[in-house]
């Protein structure tokens, strides 16, 4: 069936299943690489997108459940003013050791930032405890979103 979606502000199409997880539609079929497979059972976070400015595991998403939401991936996050400090503030501190799960990290932190635009050591630990790192680069996590707090608009 084929499925019109909105992502990253551009209009595109997917001729899939219905029950097709959002994550391998973004891979496979939309060649959109950033967004990662980690668990397939929304465990580890690996796999964060927005719809329509939440975040949802998209491995364990299925297209039909998207509808007309925006979605929005690590590609496009740039262009959102949180996301945009977020990915400077990763540069700046170095946060990636293998990489392999800072796309969902930083995904799940433009949603923290937006309940919290100030928030504390707390609030951060609270908003990023269901995304895993398994290199354990947890504390320059904690420090690239509290630099990115920081920043002015």
């Amino acid at each position: 069936m084929k499925y019109p979606l909105k992502v990253n502000g551009q209009q595109l199409e997917a001729d899939v299943d219905a029950d097709t997880p959002l994550l391998w539609v973004l891979r496979d079929t939309l060649k959109l690489k950033g967004t990662k497979f980690g668990c397939g059972m929304a465990q580890c976070g690996a796999c964060t997108v927005h719809l329509d400015g939440e975040p949802v595991r998209s491995c364990v998403t299925p297209i039909s459940r998207v509808g007309d939401k925006a979605i929005t991936t690590i590609e496009g996050i740039g262009t959102d003013a949180i996301g945009a400090k977020l990915q400077q503030a990763w540069k700046i501190l170095d946060v990636p050791q293998c990489g392999y799960c800072q796309a969902g990290q930083i995904m799940q932190a433009v949603s923290l930032l937006r309940q919290f635009p100030k928030p504390t050591e707390q609030q951060i630990g609270d908003g990023m405890k269901r995304n895993f790192c398994r290199c354990a680069a947890y504390h320059r996590i904690k420090q690239a979103i509290q630099h990115a707090a920081e920043q002015e608009a």
